[in-house]
């Protein structure tokens, strides 16, 4: 059997870049004796950070799972990166696990990319704690970082462990819950007696605290009021209620440097943040309806996969959340999506890329199946096939930066192609397609280092070159105007059966995004009821092949007025032509413009840097739809932007603001284009189309 669900514990590490994630996640399996040696970063040897990629460039690139054993409790931690890039493994993270950390520096305080991740937690309605970490930095003061976060989130943050000094004076950290001191000296910090010299500050935060946990149940508010003061299980019991609604944030401090301040935070998490069991995960019904299901250890099995990785040693690995019932090595499991049964073989817990084996995985828990031929990243896994739901899958962001790709000659194509659409499978935030529209190649991805990091590997372990330039623009074309009547007869006669069709229509603008309407409107049955599906076969090559640029006509509506027939003659090709003759024509009176895509953007900047984003985004034909103040010294700018200015921007935002802000893109719209863009456009686009010709 596995371990009981209520002795389960999973949290996601998160925060902005640099603020020490990692190092945390290293320290507390230090502490866990999960590890013998807590590596640093630089070291290139830390138990998360274990790929290639992260150990050359010491950052975290994938989200790892670190499991680990205090106090009777299994702690599932996923240390995620805090780089915009690869926000995916964060949204991993917060999907299977019921609780978060959010690292933050006590120097810097909340910083962009700390906003984007409680705004994704705000949404799933996560309970997390906040440890401020670096307390050895110079300038740190514990009361600012406290006063900057309350401003910044509007939220109850509760003290659970206070400094004992501060930058070169730190000495370690006080615990207002147990009412200890723990001291570092060299290896794991030890506890004693609070120094007295911090009296005032422990009455002073104590008070915050107890007030805080008052406020979780009726009767610790009753004794609160009467006697000013609750015992260590009274706090206890009211900050876990108030972590598991949400009402309060706990927060600690420490240094991961000093190793200081992972024993408090181990043992709240093990006492106090939430078991899964209760918890709800959401699915979606047979009949398309979205529900909930409950974690729970009764009822048949069920599980969801949220990340897999290929392996080097291990092969492909598939990261799993189990939900219902308890998995097992031979318990046999159905993938509805496409039909498929399978046995999980060996089971996995992880210590970053150490695995290892475990008998079962209860509701609740986190683990890995390894060379599993069938399941992929938002698997649904389930006992039996009467379970009419499948799980629902992950909601990533919109790719923000684009390329356009190709390589030598077609073995290197192919070995591309195949190489890239297996990281696509692991990871949902990077994208290869290939456009028909403009017959290009294509990868997108969270950023120009994501996209980059990607063709490198691809570029060093298949030994080929791939080429890179900005992708073209995928512009429509449409009609501002009514035609008037067109008529085109085609006739052909080149001995034995000739060729002959006549149409008249007429055409004119439809509501955006419709696309195409068509209206027979032909009367005493001059064509024949069979020649009409060629006559709109002859609309849609027409519109597909575009008239100003080669861009394909959308939202158009055309109405067949009248025609002619021959006896022997017509064939359903002949009317083909000649309905794509007639559109030519109906075009050249219909005013035909240049559509171009626009996009929804939203930039996440310091203050410093606002005017310098409203002025370029002018620049860009841009036009700003808000802007919002996030709280601290951030903005939120949001513009719909063409998307021909966009293809750089992941570059130019990192230039303006020195690396610090970032930014959402998605498609929303697309708008008319006229003067001389346009203008440069059609000529770009001819050119481009005799060169192909020569």
């Amino acid at each position: 059997m596995g371990i009981n669900s209520v002795d389960l514990r999973n949290f996601t590490i998160a925060g902005h870049n640099g603020t020490g994630k990692t190092s945390l996640a290293e320290q507390l399996l230090f502490y866990a004796d999960a590890i013998a040696k807590a590596e640093t970063v630089e070291s290139g040897k830390t138990a998360s950070d274990f790929t290639e990629e992260e150990i050359q460039r010491k950052i975290s690139i994938h989200a790892s799972l670190c499991s680990m054993n205090w106090n009777g409790k299994v702690i599932n931690a996923l240390d995620t990166p805090g780089t915009a890039d690869f926000i995916g493994e964060a949204i991993c993270g917060f999907r299977s696990c019921e609780s978060a950390v959010m690292v933050v520096d006590a120097r810097d305080g909340a910083q962009i990319e700390t906003i984007k991740l409680w705004r994704h937690l705000d949404q799933r309605k996560k309970p997390r704690a906040v440890f401020f970490n670096k307390m050895d930095r110079e300038r740190v003061s514990f009361a600012s970082a406290f006063e900057s976060i309350k401003k910044e989130f509007k939220c109850t943050f509760v003290p659970v462990t206070i400094p004992m000094g501060a930058a070169n004076d730190f000495k370690g950290v006080i615990d207002l819950i147990e009412n200890k001191a723990y001291s570092f000296t060299s290896g794991k910090e030890t506890a004693g007696e609070i120094p007295a010299e911090y009296a005032s500050d422990v009455e002073k935060y104590r008070a915050i605290l107890c007030e805080a946990a008052a406020e979780g149940a009726d009767d610790l508010m009753e004794k609160f009021f009467e006697e000013g003061e609750l015992n260590g299980e009274e706090i206890h019991r009211g900050v876990s209620e108030g972590l598991k609604s949400g009402a309060l944030v706990p927060v600690f401090c420490g240094s991961t440097l000093k190793s200081s301040g992972m024993t408090s935070l181990l043992n709240f998490i093990s006492e106090i943040f939430p078991s899964p069991i209760g918890a709800k995960d959401f699915i979606v019904n047979d009949d398309g309806s979205n529900g909930e299901l409950e974690i729970s250890e009764e009822g048949p099995v069920a599980a969801y996969v949220f990340k897999t990785t290929i392996d080097q040693f291990s092969g492909k690995l598939s990261f799993l959340k189990v939900v219902k019932g308890t998995i097992s090595s031979d318990t046999d499991l159905i993938i509805p999506t496409i039909g498929r049964k399978e046995k999980p073989g060996k089971l996995y817990r992880a210590v970053g890329k150490k695995l290892l084996e475990t008998a079962s995985l209860s509701a609740g828990d986190i683990g890995i199946i390894a060379k599993s031929s069938n399941a992929y990243t938002n698997a649904s896994l389930l006992g039996t096939s009467d379970q009419r739901y499948t799980f629902l899958p992950l909601r990533f962001p919109s790719p923000v930066f684009s390329l356009a790709i190709s390589a030598g000659d077609k073995k290197s194509e192919d070995k591309m192609n195949e190489a890239l659409h297996k990281i696509a499978e692991e990871d949902l935030t990077f994208q290869a397609s290939f456009n028909e529209e403009t017959k290009q190649g294509l990868v997108a991805g969270m950023g120009e280092l994501h996209i980059n990091m990607i063709l490198d590997k691809v570029r060093d372990k298949q030994k080929i070159s791939i080429n890179t330039k900005l992708p073209k623009i995928a512009y429509r074309e449409t009609i501002t105007k009514k035609s008037g009547i067109a008529e085109y007869a085609h006739k052909k006669q080149s001995g034995g059966h000739g060729q002959y069709g006549k149409v008249l229509i007429e055409i004119e603008p439809s509501e955006r995004g419709a696309y195409y309407t068509f209206t027979n409107a032909i009367k005493g049955g001059s064509v024949s009821k069979g020649y009409i599906p060629g006559i709109e076969k002859g609309f849609h090559e027409a519109m597909e092949e575009g008239f100003l640029a080669g861009y394909p006509l959308v939202d158009i509506a055309v109405t067949l007025i009248d025609g002619k027939e021959h006896p022997v003659d017509s064939s359903e090709m002949a009317f083909k032509l000649a309905a794509k003759g007639a559109m030519k024509l109906a075009l050249e009176k219909a005013g035909a413009v240049l559509l171009e895509p626009f996009m929804k953007l939203s930039v996440y900047i310091q203050n410093e840097y606002l005017g310098d984003i409203l002025s370029d985004l002018s620049g860009k034909r841009g036009r700003v739809l808000g802007q919002e103040d996030l709280g601290g010294d951030l903005q939120l700018v949001k513009a719909e932007v063409p998307q021909a200015e966009m293809l750089n921007y992941a570059i130019d935002l990192k230039s303006m603001t020195s690396g610090t802000g970032s930014f959402d893109l998605e498609f929303d719209h697309y708008e008319n284009l006229t003067g001389k863009l346009s203008d440069d456009v059609i000529k770009a686009a001819k050119e481009a189309a005799a060169e192909e010709e020569k």
